[in-house]
């Protein structure tokens, strides 16, 4: 288990609320701060300054996307502030903003799919120290958005897993033992992505977010 975390919950629900604080406690972490809307969300992060946010997709008032759209706002306020989106909805237009500024620190689960609470801490744990955790759903629906870009019909079906799994947020190791091969041949699959959906070497672009942006077009 990882160091203890300092956690603000952002979830219109009290009952899914005091459900999520009670779990995470129970887990040795802190819950800081909760909210019921996302309008008092970023005030509560700039006054409690935690690891991570949980953040559901739909809040009051308009019950569409305010959630969604404060957390692209704590990304970009607060980036040192892991956000884990947590939701029974996949918005992906806003998904995909939320990934634009690059995926560290950055998860999106949804809430029928999380059947473990010990996958939903480690995710968490994962956001806040830096990492990614993308639900296969989310993934899933990010890509089918963009399959009839000409730049995606270049990947050979190996290669689309692989990229699909990367957008997962899983090392070059985790995509190896997913796919019973060896680290150096998903070096060189990811490698081909990168050439054939013309991502170059850049220091201020995370190829990896990149072209799983690229597949939403």
């Amino acid at each position: 288990m990882g160091a203890p975390l300092r956690i603000v919950i952002a979830e219109d629900s009290a009952i899914l609320r005091d459900g999520l604080a009670g779990l995470l406690t129970e887990h040795g972490h802190q819950v800081v701060a909760m909210v019921g809307d996302a309008s008092t969300l970023s005030a509560v992060v700039e006054q409690h300054n935690p690891d991570v946010a949980v953040v559901d997709v739909r809040m009051p008032p308009s019950f569409t996307d305010e959630g969604l759209l404060a957390a692209i706002e704590l990304r970009r306020k607060y980036p040192m502030t892991g956000v884990l989106v947590f939701s029974q909805w996949i918005e992906t237009r806003y998904a995909t903003e939320l990934l634009a500024g690059g995926a560290s620190g950055v998860g999106y689960l949804l809430k029928d799919r999380v059947a473990d609470v010990r996958e939903f801490v480690d995710a968490l744990q994962r956001v806040a120290t830096g990492g990614t955790a993308l639900d296969p759903e989310v993934v899933s629906q990010l890509m089918g958005a963009s399959r009839q870009q000409d730049s995606l019909t270049r990947l050979t079906p190996r290669e689309r897993e692989v990229l699909e799994l990367m957008a997962q947020g899983l090392s070059n190791n985790a995509i190896a033992e997913a796919l019973t091969v060896t680290e150096r041949a998903v070096e060189k699959h990811i490698g081909n992505i990168f050439v054939k959906l013309d991502l170059p070497v850049s220091d201020t672009h995370h190829r990896r977010v990149l072209a799983v942006l690229r597949l939403k077009g």
